[in-house]
């Protein structure tokens, strides 16, 4: 091999892993935020602060909260590794169609790489085949591939605000335990008075410690989200401008029969 072949097969070799790294930068991005989180986890239970929480929740919703936070980061982690193989099969299909005879993959789509972008190329092929011609609109098309890539996104709004909720029930519960020693609070009693004292202090532990667990749960998990479903926009898009590009355009022209 040449010192020139070897030039130009290590430039190909970057320009492909610069064109995939958006999306692995999604995964890599997810995995450098949990990091951060898990270690300022590790930094409260090491200074006795999580021990602390739960000891003082009886209601042990903070640990409700915990655990639905840590099934919400695994499916969050899911969904963003979906998304990065989503996005790097798009990438290929993108390399396959844009090289010169890139026609050629289009009259034979088994030749795209497994992923929803190749399915709706497939769909998009199908239909300029039922048409025969004149221009192919792919507005529904796109709404269903939209959809595709969203797929279970949605459970983070759902989780987000869950956490919320719970954090809010906590704080309700807490400030329940904390009043309903006052109704029978007797001020000469002063044994009495120490454990009605005693009573109010656990329902201000239980109402402050659910509301701030739920609440940084429902922030950490918005921002998740909101990392997944910027992936997900910038897969979409992708795949619109390839399709656009070099999908349409050359189905559109065969289908009218103009010379190649």
């Amino acid at each position: 091999m040449s010192s020139g072949q070897g030039a130009a097969i290590a430039a190909s070799d970057i320009a492909a892993s610069e064109e995939s790294s958006p999306e692995r930068g999604a995964l890599l991005l997810w995995m450098i935020f949990t990091g951060l989180s898990v270690f300022a986890a590790v930094l409260l239970w090491r200074y006795g602060l999580l021990a602390l929480m739960v000891r003082s929740d009886r209601t042990y919703i903070s640990s409700v909260i915990a655990l639905l936070y840590v099934v919400t980061c695994i499916h969050c982690f899911l969904r963003t590794r979906a998304i990065a193989r989503e996005g790097a099969a798009g990438q290929r299909c993108r390399a396959m169609l844009a090289a010169s005879d890139g026609e050629r993959v289009l009259q034979d789509a088994r030749r795209l790489p497994n992923g929803l972008v190749s399915d709706h190329i497939r769909s998009l092929i199908e239909k300029a085949k039922a048409q025969a011609r004149g221009r192919i609109d792919q507005t529904l098309l796109l709404r269903s591939l939209a959809d595709r890539l969203r797929g279970s996104n949605h459970f983070g709004a759902f989780a987000s605000d869950t956490l919320m909720k719970l954090g809010l029930l906590g704080t309700i519960i807490g400030f329940i335990i904390m009043l309903a020693p006052i109704a029978t609070m007797d001020a000469a009693d002063k044994v009495a008075m120490k454990s009605s004292m005693g009573l109010m202090s656990d329902g201000m532990a239980v109402a402050m410690y659910t509301t701030l667990a739920g609440l940084v749960g429902s922030i950490l998990v918005k921002i998740q989200y909101y990392m997944l479903d910027a992936a997900t926009q910038r897969v979409f898009s992708d795949a619109v401008t390839l399709t656009e590009t070099h999908v349409t355009p050359v189905l559109e022209r065969d289908s009218a029969g103009t010379p190649q």
